[in-house]
């Protein structure tokens, strides 16, 4: 094994946690099993492995084994994590997805005007929006992903509020464009009678005219991390 492989690299990192860099330390393999989560017998599989492509050094003392990383191996770890550094911080910040324009229920319009939330609109997206959601239905893979991914990005929450007859539940604004220009905040409701395949947003002004959508429209909407 001259390159090092992709299932070896947690098994190199945790040695190095170990202070494996400079020393030999002594392991077990079924600890290191443990540590990256995997049988025992996978951890001593890797430990002959990166041994014999060079990347760590062993030594047996009796029945105990230790380990030290090689300048082969640290070298390796290092390119890694200059990859992964200059990918992470060059990736996109924005969140695009891809969906068709459907038709609401009209609840949009009621909960949008209610006082408890345009009074918390004002103060902390700017404006009222306007009476009114746009509907976004997405495909089939980004619906079973959207709500796991937008809870990683930044929001701005709307409290819940009781007007003594009912409660109603939290809001989270996400900043978002409508193909490409629009500015509008995509809406995620504590409570609503969509699936999470469909996305709601909102603007100050009627998007459906702002863009001239109809239902069936093919929209692109950017969430911005």
């Amino acid at each position: 094994m001259s390159d090092l492989k992709i299932q070896h690299i947690l098994t190199l990192a945790e040695l190095l946690s170990k202070g494996a860099r400079y020393n030999f330390v002594q392991i077990t393999t079924s600890s290191l099993g443990k540590s990256i989560k995997k049988s025992q017998q996978a951890a001593s599989k890797h430990i002959l492995e990166l041994e014999n492509g060079g990347f760590i050094e062993r030594v047996m003392t009796g029945r105990h084994v230790s380990v030290k990383i090689t300048q082969k191996g640290y070298s390796e770890l290092v390119k890694l994590h200059s990859i992964l550094g200059s990918t992470l911080v060059s990736s996109p910040s924005q969140l695009e997805l891809n969906g068709s324009i459907i038709s609401g229920l009209g609840e949009g319009a009621y909960y949008m005007a209610l006082n408890g939330y345009t009074k918390q609109f004002k103060v902390k997206i700017g404006y009222i929006p306007f009476p009114g959601t746009l509907n976004v239905k997405l495909n089939q893979l980004q619906a079973t992903q959207i709500i796991q991914q937008l809870d990683e990005l930044d929001n701005v929450m709307l409290e819940p509020f009781s007007d003594g007859k009912r409660t109603y539940g939290w809001v989270k604004c996400f900043h978002a464009t409508l193909n490409e220009s629009i500015k509008c905040e995509l809406i995620r409701l504590e409570r609503t009678h969509h699936d999470s395949s469909v996305i709601e947003l909102i603007s100050k002004n009627n998007l459906r005219k702002t863009a001239k959508l109809k239902t069936g429209s093919k929209v692109t909407v950017k969430i911005h991390a």
